[in-house]
């Protein structure tokens, strides 16, 4: 079935489902609830707009940049061998990132969630010689463990959340079954081996 004969509204809330809950975003939202919840009610800006400026900008503005030289089909990078750019300079930015949480000495928590992050984008960038992992569901499927960290319901409500977006990415003929089930695989291997290292190091 070709997302045209499909029900407009399914295709409607499964854009807004990819859209809003894509890995950037995700991330940004987690960055936002993590700075709040560790800062005894209040906000810490700093720990909320480092990762902004030094992360999510950067990684937004590169594709939005590939984007438009015509580098990248579209923002969602479908195409596999579009994605190696992509990955390798998201390896850049979030090691650099490491480095800067080093040198500014800040909490161990917070380097390793940052660490695990590039463990799974290396993972996914190996998956991806063979086969286009969803991004969206392995990034959210990992913040859904970040969440767990902090209170088990707020994990359970974003792997429910992330449910949604698996299936979205199916809707909107972005991935296949396969695809999207591989990068739930992956970031679930993942996301078990952080959650063991968070409950050791707690």
């Amino acid at each position: 079935m070709t997302p045209e004969k499909q029900s407009p509204f399914l295709i409607k809330f499964s854009n807004i489902i990819s859209n809003v809950l894509n890995p950037l975003f995700s991330l940004l939202i987690f960055f936002a609830f993590y700075s709040y919840y560790n800062s005894n009610g209040d906000f810490n800006i700093i720990n909320f707009l480092l990762p902004i400026v030094i992360v999510i900008i950067p990684i937004f503005g590169w594709i939005f940049w590939n984007v438009k030289k015509g580098n990248y089909t579209n923002m969602d990078v479908s195409n596999r061998k579009q994605r190696n750019s992509l990955y390798l300079f998201n390896f850049i930015i979030i090691s650099i990132y490491i480095a800067a949480l080093f040198y500014t000495k800040q909490n161990f928590h917070y380097i390793l969630i940052i660490l695990f992050l590039l463990v799974l984008l290396v993972v996914m960038f190996i998956s991806n010689f063979f086969i286009k992992s969803s991004m969206h569901t392995s990034f959210n499927i990992f913040v859904s463990a970040l969440f767990f960290t902090l209170h088990p319901i707020y994990g359970f409500v974003w792997f429910f959340l992330t449910i949604l977006v698996a299936i979205s990415r199916v809707i909107l003929k972005r991935h296949t079954v396969k695809e999207v089930i591989m990068g739930f695989i992956i970031a679930t291997f993942i996301s078990f081996v952080y959650l063991y290292f968070d409950i050791n190091n707690h």
